[in-house]
């Protein structure tokens, strides 16, 4: 396996390779007239496309520089899970991404060498062929207890209805996955979310969490992550700890 520098130092060389013109900029939850998830353009092409996973393995392997070969992505934050993802939030971010609606300059200029609409289905196609990584990035202060029962009552009261009880998410509705998701990307997300950042947002997400504080974020991004993701987990090696 390649050590962290040097996968730093081809993912860099890998982006000034891919460098160009900067993302469009397409009028988001800051627009008046923004309408969250419409359906039109790449994106219903894309999912009323057959993915072809075996194809979709060769496009993704532009993604596994930042998300790992496995979907695993880093524990770290800067890049989720891909892993056990619904397919229809996968196209749904890559092709905002792609239109400028979601800010993401990092992964801009990766996204952009999809070729269409096909090879966006193909690639949430692979991705949904993957395992689902044992190991994830979860709370780890010593009041993680506290942290999670207090994210729990927060997360029932407020985020069960759209997310699932279990943090399962819903396919038809791109209701993302959120168990299972590392801790430090979830808390990222959703500040971005609150603060008008995540440009892409449900605007209905915005009303809820717009008045949680810092710590209440904290809080229900420590709980979600201690939830196991739905799906077929990867096998345990032999000899390591199981989840």
């Amino acid at each position: 396996m390649k050590s962290p520098t040097l996968l730093v130092l081809a993912l860099l060389s890998a982006t000034v390779a891919f460098a160009g013109p900067p993302a469009p900029k397409k009028e988001g939850i800051e627009g008046k007239d923004y309408k969250w998830n419409a359906q039109e353009g790449e994106k219903i092409e894309a999912l009323q496309k057959k993915g072809d996973p075996k194809a979709g393995k060769e496009g993704y392997e532009i993604c596994g520089a930042c998300h790992l070969p496995s979907g695993a992505g880093r524990t770290d934050g800067t890049f989720p899970q891909l892993a056990g993802q619904h397919s229809t939030v996968l196209i749904k971010q890559m092709a905002d991404i792609r239109a400028g609606l979601r800010d993401n300059p990092t992964m801009y200029p990766f996204a952009k060498e999809l070729t269409d609409a096909q090879e966006l289905a193909n690639v949430a196609s692979y991705i949904n062929s993957l395992c689902i990584p044992i190991d994830h990035g979860q709370y780890e202060g010593a009041d993680a207890a506290k942290q999670i029962a207090m994210g729990k009552d927060l997360y029932e009261k407020q985020c069960k209805e759209c997310h699932g009880a279990t943090g399962e998410g819903n396919k038809e509705k791109f209701y993302p996955v959120i168990a299972g998701q590392h801790y430090k990307y979830l808390l990222r997300q959703m500040t971005e979310i609150r603060d008008g950042k995540r440009r892409n947002a449900n605007p209905d997400m915005v009303k809820i969490i717009k008045p949680y504080t810092n710590d209440q974020l904290v809080a229900i991004s420590a709980y979600q992550s201690s939830l196991s993701m739905p799906g077929s987990m990867c096998k345990a090696k032999a000899g390591g700890k199981k989840k």
